[in-house]
């Protein structure tokens, strides 16, 4: 079973210049993703058999805070995602959206090429299903390969993207990062409003997405985040 003290992780964004080059899965972990994990074998076997995993909550760092006395920062997809841009944006090539609607990624197509002009922009709108056919997953597999990107978002929500990109690694031709990045492709389109700075500063990204969309968030943070704290006390005690 997945437990805190066996999880790897970067432990601040300086160490994402670390990080070898060419062709690896970069995943995210929060305390939602966390108790997913701690139920899905096929999604824990993904994050924690991934290039790199990167602590994209408050309440990871406050974990490994508590049980390995650890000192590290949250790195949220956000910041892989600009860091990853700026850095292909420098040299030039070629990016690959895959995932979320056409719409959304018609607004990110427009918004990128304003802030990236180097950047070659390529996306695919994969159908909106729990389950991918053999037939899915070879378009996806084959929209992506043909243009052979530098660089490859994947955003279909946790676990699902991160089980797919795990599962078809081999069989995607990308010179670069493959990153899971979920939400991201909403912040980035404009379709969601990320927190101020200083809410992100202060760790309470988490209560700001709550207070806007009760509704959808209130189970995964005012349960989850419970649920969490229970399994890091748990692990306290066991220690």
């Amino acid at each position: 079973m997945l437990r805190l003290k066996t999880i790897s992780l970067l432990g601040h964004p300086g160490e994402l210049d670390t990080l070898p080059e060419g062709k690896l899965l970069i995943n995210t972990i929060n305390a939602h993703s966390y108790n997913t994990a701690r139920k899905d074998a096929a999604f824990a076997e993904a994050l924690l058999k991934g290039d790199a995993l990167i602590p994209d909550g408050a309440s990871i760092v406050l974990a490994f805070k508590l049980l390995r006395h650890e000192k590290i920062e949250r790195i949220a997809g956000w910041d892989l995602f600009q860091y990853e841009m700026k850095k292909l944006n420098a040299k030039g090539g070629t990016c690959f959206f895959l995932g979320s609607s056409e719409g959304t990624l018609q607004k990110i197509k427009a918004k990128a090429a304003g802030l990236y002009p180097n950047i070659r922009i390529e996306t695919y709108s994969p159908p909106y299903k729990a389950e991918f056919s053999e037939e899915d997953n070879r378009r996806m597999i084959e929209a992506v390969n043909r243009v052979t990107p530098d660089l490859l978002w994947v955003g279909m929500t946790a676990p699902k993207q991160e089980k797919w990109a795990y599962a078809h690694l081999k069989e995607l031709d990308v010179k670069g990062p493959i990153g899971t990045i979920g939400a991201v492709f909403d912040f980035f389109a404009g379709n969601i409003q990320r927190a101020p700075l200083w809410w992100q500063e202060h760790s309470l990204e988490w209560l700001y997405r709550l207070i806007k969309e009760p509704k959808r968030m209130w189970k995964r943070y005012i349960i989850g985040n419970t649920i969490f704290l229970g399994h890091l006390l748990k692990e306290k005690i066991s220690n």
